[in-house]
C-alpha cells in the first residue's frame, strides 16, 4: 500500500474532494474545506440512527442514570457521545471517580462540552497526547492502563453492529470495535460492559449520488475517509467504478487497507484533525 504523500512536483489541480463522514459532520467538514478554497462534497457514507431494539434503548437509559457506577466510560467516537447525551442524564450527588476516555481530541472535545453542564471539566477526560501519531485505541492505552485493577468496571459507549458487513461483536460487550483495548482491559482484570448509544446503517443513495460516485473516479478526485465502513457502500456498487487512479486520504492504516482492497490506487495517510487533511491537501494537489 503506497502511503507517501505525493510530492509538490507532481501536484496537481483538485476537481472534487468528496467527504464520506456521517451526517451532520459530513456538512460542517464541507464547510470548513470550502471556506479554506478546497471544492468539498458531502457524502456520508454510514447513517447514523439511535437504537432500534429495546434492549439497546433500555441499556442506553440505564447508564445514562447510572454511569457514576463506572470507574471509566470509552466513548468511542462523536457519535457515541452526542446520542448517550442526547437524553438525560443523571448528576452526580458529590465529586464521581468515574474517568472518560476519548480515542483522540475530536471526541475528548464532545465529552468535555457534554460533561460541563454535570459541574466536571476536561481534567476528567483522557485521549492520547496531542502529538500522537495516531489517535486510537492502542495510544489512549498507555494513558489509562494505569487507571485498571481487579474489579474495575468500564463501559464502553459505542455504535450497534453495523448492518453493512455483518461484524461480529466481542462477547458480552454490546456493539463493534475497540475489541484489542477491551481485550487488554479483561487481562487486566477490569470488568468491561458496552452500552449501544447508536446504531451505524448503510446509506440511502440517491441518483444524484451515483452521479457523484461516477464523477469522482478520476485522478483530479480525492476521497476522505475517516472509517473503513464507509467504503462497503462502495465495494457493493454494481457495476463498480474502477478506482486505479483515485486517491483516498485516510484517517488510519487500517482504513488504508480498506481502501486499498477496494481498489483505490494511491492512499494517502493522515491524522484526523483538519489541519492534518489540509496539510495533506496541499501536498499533493493545488486548489481550483
Amino acid at each position: 500500500m503506497d502511503t507517501a504523500v505525493p510530492s509538490r512536483d507532481t501536484r496537481r489541480r483538485l476537481e472534487r474532494l468528496i467527504v464520506t463522514r456521517p451526517a451532520p459532520e459530513a456538512q460542517a467538514w464541507v464547510q470548513a474545506l470550502r471556506a479554506d478554497g478546497w471544492p468539498a462534497h458531502a457524502l456520508p457514507l454510514i447513517r447514523i440512527a439511535p437504537p432500534e431494539s429495546e434492549a439497546d434503548r433500555a441499556g442506553l437509559n440505564h447508564w445514562r442514570r447510572h454511569w457514576m457506577q463506572a470507574d471509566a466510560i470509552l466513548f468511542v467516537s462523536g457519535a457515541a457521545v452526542g446520542h448517550f447525551f442526547d437524553g438525560p442524564v443523571a448528576a452526580p450527588a458529590s465529586p464521581p471517580r468515574t474517568r472518560f476516555w476519548a480515542p483522540g481530541p475530536g471526541t475528548a472535545s464532545l465529552i468535555g462540552q457534554a460533561i460541563q453542564p454535570l459541574g466536571l471539566d476536561m481534567s476528567s477526560i483522557d485521549a492520547p497526547p496531542a502529538d500522537a501519531t495516531q489517535f486510537d485505541s492502542e495510544h489512549l492505552w498507555p494513558v489509562v492502563s494505569s487507571q485498571l485493577a481487579p474489579g474495575r468496571l468500564v463501559l464502553i459507549v459505542r455504535g450497534g453492529p453495523s448492518a453493512q458487513d455483518g461484524a461480529t461483536t466481542t462477547p458480552g460487550v454490546a456493539g463493534r470495535g475497540r475489541d484489542w483495548l477491551i481485550r487488554q482491559c479483561l487481562d487486566a482484570g477490569a470488568q468491561v460492559q458496552g452500552c449501544v448509544a447508536y446504531e451505524r446503517l448503510a446509506p440511502t443513495l440517491t441518483t444524484d449520488d451515483h452521479r457523484l460516485i461516477d464523477a469522482s473516479a478520476h485522478p483530479q478526485s480525492a476521497w476522505l475517509f475517516s472509517s473503513s465502513e464507509a467504503l462497503t457502500p462502495l465495494q457493493k456498487l454494481q457495476p463498480a467504478p474502477v478506482w486505479a487512479e483515485t486517491t483516498a486520504l485516510v484517517t488510519h492504516p487500517r482504513i488504508g487497507d480498506a481502501a486499498a482492497h477496494t481498489g483505490f490506487g494511491q492512499i494517502v495517510q493522515t491524522r484526523p484533525a483538519l489541519a492534518d487533511v489540509v496539510r495533506a491537501l496541499e501536498s499533493g494537489w493545488s486548489r481550483p
